[in-house]
């Protein structure tokens, strides 16, 4: 019997399904049918799957090594017509794979060229099989077809002005929604004459503000987006089909290229205001905002669709530092879902615009991507739209990246991506409400690659021809994408000859009458970023942050309190361990009355939570903490079951929120400072595995959190807590690099705390939400501290207290004191363990609590108290360049301090646990002796 007459009989549909399966589980088909498909694959192998580039000068081999070694199939049996069939099948899984690298997307220049191609002669077909009638078409939705028509068709849908990759994507049922969706109208655009005519209009929004801005502000950096204008039309149907699908909130972020044309003809943002931030007013605002420049600042708007709905949209201010902002506004719509959209993730749409160059080179894209289906980060998918100008700064795109597009990145969340002629102003529309219903699907991720140009240097004052003379050869006489989008439209009689001038005139008229009442102005008006959360809430100078505020709390909760997170369910078993840590807890609390460190945090999340406010905290290791001293989540033994006690409370009125986050700090600490600008009322924690891992987010650290009230008018009451303490781990696990922080301050913008009693590092973190104002809340944590018996804390202390700035000696008797020493940190303990040792009763140690602002008044009223004192020292286990030393001798001149600490090195500590004791012991000696000098 011939071992392939089963196939005689069936229906090239059915193969098409069968084959389906196949590629998804092999083992889910018939044995034979198995074997068949095996061998067809072994068949169809040098064709394979992978992108060669082809080098002008130097043709492609036509068979690799793996082809070469792939065994030969025998088709002998199979009807020929049968076999084409099949091969027909090839050539359309050819065109669903690789289509995108034959499209014609690319507006200036020819694309490069890859092997292998499409052409049939790969798919064992040829020019003699272009008119015969292939059931296979049914596979793409046709009915029978010549060869001739189905090729046409993929190209229609694969390889014109838009090219889609998607066949990565793991899911079969998402694979099909695609290519059902790219099936309608082969994938071409088709819009009403009012729509056209409404992406013209946006289009010429686009171009003459451009245009305008060009001559009136000639040379004055704008970064334009002229080349990639489509974008705004892109954006305005974005939105508008984006509200009618039931999106309530929009958060953009975007880099500086088109910013200020996407808050003009996007956001609706007071042209007169731009002009008036080209003039280079002052500001109206008082002494506590220093502005930023224009194309840096962000912009928030409530606005009402063409269709009536209501929304809110929000583009976040950013810094110079490339993609920085994308985990901002990630944070951002997080924060709005947890707060109003809780059971619908999908009414909050994130949308982040990249550069080529950056999309391509930043790592904090990866970090962002990597978060994307994390419970802890995830927002219900991203729309990505990368402006494409196939240049960074001077750089080519050849060597700007190793992978063939910028966006590959989306394939590690297996996101598709839709590559688009930036001049073709109905295919980048058509693609983005593509983006849009593929997001509001599947709540995932989708990235546009929208490819146009740069029609000018970097800025306006750069000459590109010094680094791509050919290209801007070509650019120079490129009509803009306005222009060709109204002879297409003229040309099919959609409109007149003078409707783009008519509506030239009416957008410059009114730009004309902007400037004009621009001038008459002397300042700059500034409106904040997203004051639609910040009712209520107030800045606040030097002065008012060193004001107590009232962080009291009922002893009597407090009493429900440490009763719910000092009892695990009984219903469920947990490791001895964590039997015992708990009720450890319940006897530190109810029968000897010392808190620890541990217990004082858990007691001031519990009393926040109780009060109305949220908590979140994220980071690595978080839930159990570094030192494994938190364990704000236990798991049940057997199962693993998380159980988070202070979700239980009696009276809570706030939500708990803590994630292990993924191995980043740049990304998460963006994502948590943009999930505290959009939630004043959440107490937001980022906690560092060690203090010095935070110099991995140093940017966010620099751009955002020391900075962005000064340039924004921002606040933000992100908390930091970062380990730091010298305990013979080396370089790396000692210093959170305090002295950074404190070179970062000034004015009003952060509080720097080392607190060193549980009482007041419950104090503090209450103070964060029971002011009328937020600030950044930099702590350095300890380790060691933990579980030190003397850093204990009564119950009554966290009930009636409040946060001390500065907390003096309580044992020394002040006129007995010669010496008055001033640390911080653990390195008191340090010291008062070395005093009681020597027997010293003439040296005081006085802590400081906080370091910024610093409380000069309460040093001063300390040194008041010591009147015999006339050593003066300043104590620390850093070195000498490093931790507070450098800060105190620029901003607390009131005596001469003698300094003890190590002497400067270069790295924070030493590797050798020997050294390190050695250098710590001589340090502390120092203190005790005037005599001796590192």
């Amino acid at each position: 019997m011939d071992r392939f007459s089963f196939l005689n009989a069936a229906n090239t549909a059915f193969f098409a399904d069968l084959y389906d399966q196949y590629i998804e589980n092999p083992d889910s088909i018939e044995p034979s049918w198995r074997a068949f498909f095996q061998g067809f694959d072994f068949a169809a192998a040098d064709y394979g799957s992978g992108a060669t580039e082809v080098a002008a000068a130097a043709p492609a081999p036509k068979t690799t090594a793996a082809t070469a070694a792939a065994p030969t199939a025998d088709y002998s049996g199979i009807p020929e017509k049968l076999q084409k069939e099949f091969k027909v099948l090839n050539l359309i899984e050819g065109y669903r794979t690789r289509g995108h690298l034959f499209t014609k997307t690319n507006p200036v220049r020819e694309r490069r060229t890859f092997s292998p191609t499409l052409d049939l002669e790969n798919f064992g077909l040829s020019s003699a099989d272009l008119n015969t009638v292939f059931d296979a078409a049914k596979e793409v939705g046709l009915q029978p077809s010549t060869l001739a028509d189905i090729v046409s068709y993929l190209q229609s849908i694969y390889c014109g002005h838009i090219g889609i990759e998607y066949m990565y994507i793991r899911d079969p049922e998402v694979r099909k929604w695609i290519q059902d969706k790219l099936a309608v109208n082969s994938n071409q655009p088709s819009f009403g004459a009012d729509q056209k005519k409404r992406i013209l209009e946006k289009l010429n929004e686009a171009v003459s503000f451009e245009n305008f801005l060009h001559t009136k502000y000639v040379g004055q950096k704008r970064f334009s987006l002229e080349g990639g204008e489509t974008l705004i039309p892109a954006l305005d149907f974005l939105i508008e089909a984006a509200a009618d699908k039931g999106v309530e909130q929009f958060v953009m972020g975007m880099a500086h290229r088109g910013r200020l044309n996407v808050l003009a003809n996007v956001f609706g943002k007071k042209t007169a205001d731009i002009f008036s931030e080209f003039d280079g007013k002052d500001y109206d605002d008082d002494a506590l905002f220093d502005g930023d420049v224009k194309y840096h600042l962000g912009l928030t708007a409530d606005k009402k669709t063409q269709s009536g709905k209501n929304i809110n949209i929000n583009l976040a201010p950013n810094p110079s530092h490339l993609e920085t902002v994308g985990a901002v506004i990630e944070g951002i719509a997080r924060a709005k879902q947890d707060r109003h959209y809780a059971d619908d993730f999908s009414k909050v749409l994130p949308i982040a615009l990249h550069g080529d160059a950056a999309v391509a080179g930043q790592g904090i894209v990866y970090e962002i991507v990597q978060m994307a289906k994390l419970d802890g980060y995830k927002t219900g998918g991203t729309i990505h739209v990368v402006i494409n100008n196939q240049v960074g700064f001077t750089t080519n795109y050849l060597d700007a990246r190793s992978s063939t597009y910028c966006t590959d990145v989306a394939k590690v969340t297996l996101s598709p991506v839709l590559h688009v002629n930036a001049d073709d102003a109905e295919a980048v529309v058509h693609a983005t409400l593509f983006a849009l219903e593929y997001r509001m699907k599947f709540g995932t991720d989708v990235f546009i690659d929208l490819l146009g140009y740069r029609k000018y240097g970097h800025n306006e004052g750069d000459e590109p021809r010094f680094t791509q003379p050919k290209l801007y050869k070509i650019i120079a006489k490129h009509k803009n994408p306005r222009d060709l989008y109204a002879e297409v439209l003229i040309n099919a009689g959609v409109i007149g000859n003078d409707f783009v001038s008519g509506l030239e005139k009416q957008y410059k008229d009114n730009l004309e009458e902007n400037l004009e009442a621009s001038r008459k102005r002397d300042l700059t008006i500034i409106t904040p970023f997203m004051q639609n959360e910040w009712g209520g809430y107030n800045q606040a100078d030097e002065q008012k942050m060193l004001e107590t505020a009232d962080t009291t709390f009922d002893k009597a909760k407090l009493d429900e309190i440490a009763t719910t997170i000092t009892e695990l369910p009984t219903d469920k078993k947990f490791i001895n361990k964590i039997q015992k840590l708990i009720n450890d807890r319940k006897a530190m609390y109810f029968e000897t009355d010392k808190l620890d460190w541990a217990m004082g945090e858990l007691l001031a999340y519990g009393s926040l939570l109780t009060e109305g406010f949220d908590v979140r905290i994220s980071g690595q290791d978080v839930e159990r903490g570094t030192f494994s001293h938190r364990h704000a989540v236990v798991k049940a033994e057997e199962s693993e079951e998380k159980v988070t006690l202070l979700n239980q409370l009696k009276d809570q009125n706030g939500k708990f929120y803590i994630y292990n986050s993924l191995l980043s700090e740049y990304g998460v600490l963006g994502f948590e400072y943009g999930y505290a600008l959009a939630s004043p009322k959440t107490l937001n924690i980022w906690e560092a595995q060690f203090g010095d891992f935070g110099n991995g987010a140093q940017i966010m650290i620099d751009q955002y959190i020391s900075a962005a009230e000064d340039k924004w008018n921002n606040q933000n009451g992100i908390v930091m807590l970062l380990p730091h303490g010298y305990e013979g781990q080396g370089a790396e696990h000692s210093s959170a690099r305090m002295e950074r922080f404190l070179q970062l301050c000034a004015n009003h913008n952060m509080y720097v705390a080392d607190v060193t009693t549980p009482a007041n590092f419950f104090h503090l973190l209450r103070r964060q939400l029971k002011t009328d104002y937020r600030k950044p809340l930099v702590v350095f944590t300890p380790k060691s501290l933990l579980r030190h018996p003397s850093v204990v804390s009564s119950a009554n202390e966290l009930a009636t207290g409040s946060f001390q700035e500065v907390l003096d000696d309580p044992i020394a008797d002040a006129a007995k004191v010669k010496t008055l020493v001033f640390c911080t940190g653990k390195f008191y303990y340090d010291l008062v363990a070395e005093r009681e040792k020597l027997g010293r009763d003439d040296v005081a140690f006085v802590r400081l609590e906080q370091l910024f602002p610093l409380p000069t008044e309460q040093i001063k009223a300390v040194l008041a108290k010591y009147t015999n004192a006339d050593d003066y020292v300043w104590a620390q286990e850093e070195p000498r360049n490093m931790g507070a030393y450098g800060y105190m001798l620029m901003n607390f001149t009131e005596v001469k301090f003698r300094v003890a600490s190590l002497k400067a090195y270069s790295a924070p500590a030493a590797g050798s646990s020997a050294r390190a004791k050695k250098r710590h012991a001589a340090a502390i000696a120092m203190v005790f002796d005037k005599n001796l000098f590192n």
